[in-house]
């Protein structure tokens, strides 16, 4: 699958029901790309919606069109009521607590649940998908309050909050001349030029059920977790240099005899990155055989992570372009048993709702995660602790230890950090009984995403402190000696944005200044404008799936 969401023409993000990706959900939620609707796609649209109406003609009792939900759903609901139930069903779902979305999340969310639309099997109007794409167009970002999913029947609770603002009511973020400005729902569409909706008969359904939380939160952890992994066998190489290891561990050949694709990535970005280092070449034929574990076992290590993210990218490219609410309105006759339709269209239920194969994969990245921020958390006290560090570093890199403390307690932070992953869970392996007992089993992919996303930010946390460190570790190494192409332009990066420490200083400062060069993506700059093509293919930088 190519990026065919991408114009290359203007990079707006055109939205297709099929060639969505992470990296075009990134784009919309954090650089506001604008956002359009395939030609194609919206003849789809009008497609399902025939059928809708011509199931609604008939008068035959649809789920979703005319029976009430949940436990309800023997309930027929008269006809001239259908337009009430579907508005209810969006103002009665909307039950979020806690704190609100990150106007990124907002986004993503709202870019999601348009491609699932779009794809044609949800039977909205038109004109519902062109009130989405003017909010996400016009800067008008809905009031979401993050607790509530169950991750099955989707993120009802969320995606509720996010479309009562279709209606007019709710509230809704607006981006002004002075800033953000907080109005009623009423006021936030008449600023995106659109009129409140009045919902048809499936399209209250239709906007609130499905995993668009849960994948757009998801999206959003595969680019930030594949642009942390680049940082961290940045800083795990720059580790390597400067406690005199060896890279002989990432050498090509003990992964061609373990050939796991995410370990052979690892090694080879070790190799590239310390290519051409005069540090690595200094102690060639030292006496010492074999590092700790923490450096040495940096490929399987950070490769296993590599292939949990993977596993995750799969399923989210998946997931971005499926239909995902229930019912789906299908053309006659390409379900051979159906659970309810006419002549004109095939009404079925299923289970497409429910966020299992998002929330398995993202507790299975939450662990891999947490293994990314406990082995860089090692590596951290190899370079910090007078009881294991080599000799060429004072303890806590500092001159005049014991009246400096230096980075001491930024080694504290990173074990802080990590010990709070480990206490996360696994969302994903529990279960709630809701709704009369008809919705027995839950996937809590959305609770599972939050995790991800909580321990992904923990794991830069320590990712930066071992940047840092590796950083005044280097001012400890022969002046004379050059490091490698990559570590080089790693420690020049640090350096951009935080001085040698000399004296004792806050190292929160320190700290974030450097979060920020991973998550900012300068990091990704620097190396890319030093190692070229094959580091951008090998880094996944032009990955477009």
């Amino acid at each position: 699958m190519t990026e065919a969401c991408l114009d290359p023409e203007d990079a707006t993000v055109v939205l297709d029901g099929a060639s969505l990706t992470p990296a075009a959900v990134v784009r919309v939620a954090r650089d506001d790309a604008t956002v359009a609707v395939s030609e194609a796609a919206r003849a789809d649209v009008r497609a399902a919606r025939r059928r809708v109406e011509e199931v609604v003609e008939t008068g035959e009792a649809v789920y979703g069109l005319n029976t009430g939900f949940g436990e309800l759903v023997d309930t027929r609901i008269d006809d001239h009521r259908v337009d009430e139930l579907q508005t209810n069903l969006v103002r009665s779902h909307a039950a979020g607590v806690g704190r609100e979305l990150d106007r990124e999340e907002v986004r993503a969310l709202l870019c999601t649940r348009i491609n699932a639309l779009v794809k044609g099997y949800s039977g909205v109007r038109e004109e519902v998908v062109d009130h989405l794409l003017a909010l996400l167009n016009t800067g008008v970002t809905p009031v979401v309050p993050s607790r509530g999913s169950l991750g099955a029947s989707g993120d009802l609770a969320p995606l509720s909050h996010a479309m009562l603002v279709l209606l007019g009511e709710g509230e809704a973020d607006v981006e002004t001349d002075d800033g953000r400005e907080r109005r009623s729902g009423e006021d936030a569409l008449a600023a995106a030029g659109c009129e409140p909706i009045t919902l048809r008969a499936k399209e209250g359904l239709a906007l609130i059920n499905g995993t668009q939380l849960s994948v757009g939160l998801a999206a959003l952890v595969v680019h930030d977790a594949e642009q942390l992994l680049r940082a961290a066998d940045a800083a795990g190489a720059l580790t390597t240099e400067v406690t005199m290891g060896s890279t002989v561990a990432s050498d090509s050949a003990i992964q061609r005899v373990r050939p796991h694709a995410g370990q052979a990535t690892s090694a080879w970005m070790v190799k590239r990155l310390c290519a051409g280092s005069e540090v690595v070449e200094s102690h060639r034929n030292c006496d010492r055989v074999q590092d700790a574990y923490s450096v040495r076992c940096l490929p399987q290590v950070h490769g296993a992570v590599r292939d949990a993210v993977d596993h995750l990218r799969e399923a989210v490219v998946v997931e971005l372009n499926s239909a995902t609410d229930n019912p789906l309105v299908f053309p006659p006759g390409e379900v051979d048993l159906r659970s309810s339709g006419t002549e004109h269209a095939d009404v079925v239920s299923g289970g497409n709702f429910h966020g299992e194969p998002l929330a398995l994969r993202l507790d299975y990245v939450t662990s891999a995660l947490t293994e990314l921020a406990a082995i860089a958390e090692r590596r951290i006290d190899r370079m910090l602790n007078p009881n294991v560090q080599e000799s060429h570093l004072p303890p806590f890199l500092t001159r005049e230890s014991g009246v400096r403390s230096g980075y001491m307690i930024a080694g504290y932070t990173a074990a802080s950090l990590v010990a709070e992953c480990r206490s996360v869970g696994n969302p994903a392996t529990d279960n709630a009984v809701v709704s009369g007992n008809q919705e027995d089993h839950v996937s809590l992919s959305a609770t599972s995403a939050f995790a991800t996303r909580r321990t992904l930010d923990h794991a830069r946390k320590v990712t930066a402190i071992e940047l840092l460190c590796g950083a005044q570790a280097a001012e400890f190494v022969d002046d004379d000696l050059a490091y490698g192409d990559g570590t080089g332009a790693t420690y020049d990066t640090v350096r951009a944005v935080v001085p040698a420490l000399d004296d004792d200083r806050p190292p929160a400062p320190d700290i974030r200044a450097v979060e920020r060069v991973v998550s900012d993506g300068l990091l990704d700059e620097a190396l890319d404008a030093t190692l070229g093509d094959e580091w951008r293919d090998r880094a996944g930088l032009r990955r477009r799936v």
